[in-house]
């Protein structure tokens, strides 16, 4: 299974307070928080799968990642990550990537590339 570590430590790096899931709940949870990018396709009393689609140019409504999730990167592209204090970070998640999502406080997701982003996120509930 491949990892993509940059990816944890970047996030993590963007958390600059304790992390708990009360803290992350600063913003909205991603499908609550912006339906045009992220949308709830998959839930039970253990899991929810959530995609996002981030077309070029766009940028995702702050959001929040409460739980720890696993996200399986669709395509190639390149997201430029802003804390809530105004850090920001560029990641390239690559096509059959998974990556380890720590809780996450909130944060935006802007496409900076020429291509479609596409993630599938796995929540445990």
């Amino acid at each position: 299974m491949k990892r993509n570590y940059k990816f944890v430590v970047i996030v993590a790096m963007l958390v600059a307070a304790p992390c708990t899931a009360a803290f992350a709940q600063s913003a909205p949870p991603t499908y609550q928080a912006d339906p045009s990018v992220y949308k709830l396709i998959f839930e039970d009393q253990n899991f929810r799968v959530i995609t996002g689609t981030w077309a070029p140019g766009v940028t995702d409504k702050p959001h929040s990642h409460p739980v720890a999730s696993v996200a399986y990167a669709l395509t190639d592209c390149t997201l430029q990550v802003t804390s809530a204090d105004g850090k920001t970070v560029t990641i390239t998640p690559k096509a059959g990537g998974v990556t380890a999502v720590p809780i996450t406080a909130s944060h935006t997701g802007h496409n900076i590339g020429p291509a479609e982003c596409r993630t599938v996120f796995v929540e445990r509930k």
